[in-house]
């Protein structure tokens, strides 16, 4: 499916319904920086319709003239200004994406929830404060957390992109000050359970941590061993209970 969003462009992504047709609640589902060739496999919850979008730029579904795809060039675009970051669209896709579900699927307004990770777990937090349709989320290893930190702490990925640029660069802080998933989780009141990592070599676990510690409303902390770091030996284990978890905060 596709759905238009801010500045007129054309995104795309998939729709899950049950096969029986009945729905009682939807989920919009974030991506991480990777961007998304097809949705997740299953979904967190019975008798729910959910919704998988790629944000702009993030691969063929979603690729647009002159947003670059490569997360360490993604990251830098617009970042010279606050009206044209492209974090600010990206957080704009996540309404919109929650508004094609809404009018596909009429029934997902009476619950409608987030779930993100990584880059969608940070964009989750810069655009979930703002739209009263969602009623509760899950976050796993968001990024985007404490800029001012971020850009001082040694890591890969495309938050090394933003390191490298601030060090030539200082007064792109001032534009992330707009962009800063802790800062906005200042302002998120409804129930959010988030999954920090105590090791995690690409979003800095501090940044995690401080998107948690933030949080306006409810929440719930389930912290795991690593992130971004598949070869830890619990890796699979403690990735198996945290979608257990989910599903029971969600539930």
């Amino acid at each position: 499916m596709s759905f238009n969003s801010l500045g007129g462009v054309r995104l795309h992504g998939w729709l899950a319904v049950p096969t029986d047709g009945g729905v009682e609640r939807g989920l919009v589902v974030g991506h991480g920086y990777s961007g998304r060739k097809q949705p997740d496999p299953g979904l967190p919850l019975p008798r729910a319709a959910a919704i998988f979008p790629v944000a702009r730029g993030l691969g063929v579904p979603s690729a647009l003239p002159g947003i670059p795809s490569s997360p360490d060039r993604h990251v830098l675009h617009g970042i010279e200004s606050r009206d044209t970051y492209v974090h600010g669209g990206c957080a704009a896709d996540v309404w919109c994406a929650a508004t094609a579900l809404l009018e596909l699927v009429p029934q997902t307004g009476e619950r409608l929830d987030y779930v993100g990770n990584s880059f969608g777990g940070g964009i989750g937090a810069l655009a979930l404060p703002w739209d009263a349709r969602f009623h509760s989320a899950h976050l796993s290893l968001p990024s985007f957390g404490n800029h001012p930190l971020r850009v001082t702490l040694p890591r890969v990925g495309s938050g090394a992109a933003v390191r490298d640029r601030y060090m030539t660069n200082p007064e792109i802080l001032e534009v992330l000050a707009y962009f800063d998933a802790a800062t906005a989780a200042r302002h998120l009141r409804i129930p959010v359970q988030v999954a920090p990592a105590l090791f995690d070599p690409t979003v800095p676990p501090p940044g995690q941590f401080a998107v948690f510690n933030a949080l306006a409303g409810p929440k719930e902390l389930h912290p795991v061993t690593v992130g971004h770091f598949h070869e830890h030996p619990s890796a699979e284990r403690e990735h198996e209970e945290l979608l257990r978890a989910r599903t029971r905060f969600l539930t």
